[in-house]
């Protein structure tokens, strides 16, 4: 667990989390400093790195979709670990207000399991997520247990829905029908193209979607 807070611990009015493996956590620096940047409100930033990724993220069983590694469903245990363990141990360690407002926040397939999260339980004031929402049954599964918090940002690179791999081909146009639907029921939402692919300025596209949670959600 790697923690970063800006203000001392009484003061801090957010808390955002963002499951992250070892290579994302090289660039953290980066991505904490670019949400600091003109922030109004003072948070805590704790990243909680995962092992296996695509087992401890994914909320059902998948085949692979690239490679040989298809996808576990272990995101249960994931956010048990969350709830139970992780956000108790920061509360206590940072102090923080009972009523701090919890951001969860991920790319890829964290950014997947965060809106996951936020259909299993109310406890999330937002999502700031640049999602795999191409996960197989998502679209239907969100459709009939709908996402609960009110505060969502969702991004995706322009270049992402252009891909032979047909899975991950959907990934446009589920997207765009989420903010709609998200819309639709009142959701205080708002989508953003990137420029480029998948893997492009990661960090910084993260950062952006926290800040606009914290900031410019009304």
């Amino acid at each position: 667990l790697h923690s970063f807070p800006t203000r001392r611990s009484s003061d801090l009015e957010y808390l955002l989390l963002q499951m992250t493996d070892e290579h994302e956590l090289q660039r953290m620096d980066n991505e904490v400093a670019a949400i600091a940047q003109g922030a109004a409100h003072p948070f805590l930033f704790a990243a909680v790195p995962v092992e296996s990724w695509n087992d401890a993220l994914s909320p059902w069983e998948a085949p692979a979709v690239w490679g040989t590694q298809g996808f576990g469903c272990n995101a249960a245990d994931t956010l048990r670990f969350l709830t139970e363990q992780v956000i108790p141990t920061l509360k206590q360690r940072f102090a923080l207000p009972e009523n701090v407002k919890i951001i969860l926040g991920g790319y890829s397939l964290a950014g997947l399991f965060a809106l996951w999260a936020s259909t299993q339980t109310d406890l999330f004031y937002g999502v700031a997520a640049s999602p795999s929402v191409w996960f197989p049954d998502w679209m239907e599964f969100e459709q009939q247990r709908p996402i609960q918090t009110q505060h969502i940002y969702l991004s995706l690179g322009d270049k992402e829905e252009h891909t032979k791999n047909a899975v991950m081909a959907v990934v446009g146009d589920n997207i765009r029908t989420l903010h709609s639907q998200l819309i639709a029921r009142g959701a205080d939402c708002t989508f953003e193209w990137n420029s480029g692919g998948h893997f492009k300025d990661a960090d910084l596209r993260t950062a952006r979607a926290f800040r606009w949670v914290m900031e410019e959600s009304r």
